[in-house]
């Protein structure tokens, strides 16, 4: 459905996108994650056909439609949009607003297509509202029925949940999932909230300085992190030293560690990647001073200093006798 090949965007002299490429197939939802900054978003308005390509091209369903020389319109590309502030008309009604980009089709037809979006979305009986009388959620599913009533080949959305609280993205970015796959939509979403992405998306990927680090399912990104950057930024955890043994595992502070385990070429020398899953609280092991505790509401998650000064984290139980301790023994899990 969506390729994109050999990209790199720009303003001026400045290089925002360099050489990113990847592919969305028909009925898949896609997600680009990465920090503010990193080039997502102007990767997004290239698509859609709002930024020029410096190199490479785009193609949809098949079709070029940008180039170094060749761009089709926006409108032409039979692509639907979804924005960070919904951007309903105020003064139109739910009904009117989701029929807005309906205008080649007889009332009856509009009618019906409009009331098909409505049950799609779990608004039935609401195309009479007006906007403002709405929760954000349900002006988040508006907007998602107005941009899926033409039926356009692909779905963008651009931060599409920021406006909502914290407490909401998830679950609506759940809903939104359903609604999609429902509706056997190609869509392609851009985000920094790594929840929203992973409860969206069947391939997520990772921008870091406009470049597209990793593109793989999310337990993919989240276990085997293809770069340092995206180690880092994707969930919680620390890089620590290692040093590879004959056998070919990684020998650290904490014990051996499998051979294919996340490792990286730094320049603090071979470091591996511990989550706070990796690190267990136990009776003997490591003696490390706790530096901080975070309550997550099912566990904590302390922050650990090792001898040597290195920190790793650790998930712990709400029910263990640590929680307000000072120094901890901590080992590498079993199943790692």
């Amino acid at each position: 459905m969506l390729e994109v090949k050999n990209v790199s965007l720009g303003y001026g002299a400045t290089i925002v996108v360099q050489n990113v490429s990847m592919r969305l197939d028909q009925g898949e939802i896609g997600c680009l994650l990465g920090p503010s900054g990193c080039g997502k978003t102007t990767l997004l308005r290239a698509i859609a056909g709002f930024e020029p390509v410096r190199a490479g091209q785009i193609d949809l369903q098949g079709r070029t439609v940008a180039a170094v020389a060749q761009s089709v319109p926006p409108q032409l590309r039979d692509i639907g949009m979804v924005f960070q502030d919904h951007a309903l008309f105020p003064h139109l009604n739910v009904g009117d607003n989701i029929g807005f980009g309906l205008h080649r089709m007889t009332k009856n037809e509009r009618a019906a297509r409009v009331q098909e979006m409505l049950e799609l979305v779990g608004l039935e009986g609401m195309g009479q509202r007006w906007p403002h009388a709405l929760s954000g959620g349900q002006q988040q599913r508006v907007a998602l029925a107005r941009a899926l009533a033409p039926k356009p080949s692909l779905l963008l959305m651009d931060e599409p949940f920021s406006s909502l609280d914290t407490s909401m993205r998830e679950s609506i970015a759940r809903e939104v999932r359903a609604i999609l796959k429902q509706a056997k939509a190609t869509a392609l979403m851009v985000t920094h909230d790594q929840n929203e992405a992973f409860a969206m998306a069947d391939n997520v990927g990772v921008m870091a300085r406009g470049q597209l680090m990793q593109w793989g399912n999310a337990v993919q990104v989240y276990c085997a992190p293809a770069t340092q950057d995206v180690a880092q930024f994707v969930g919680e955890g620390a890089l620590v030293h290692a040093k590879t043994t004959p056998g070919g595992q990684w020998q650290t502070a904490l014990g051996l560690l499998p051979a294919g385990h996340p490792h990286y070429a730094t320049a603090h020398g071979m470091q591996v990647l511990l989550r706070p899953e990796h690190v267990r609280v136990a009776e003997s092991g490591v003696n490390v001073k706790v530096r901080a505790r975070t309550f997550r509401g099912s566990h904590f998650v302390f922050e650990l200093e090792l001898p040597d000064g290195q920190r790793v984290m650790s998930k712990v139980s709400l029910n263990a006798l640590y929680a307000n301790c000072e120094r901890v023994n901590i080992a590498l899990a079993a199943d790692i």
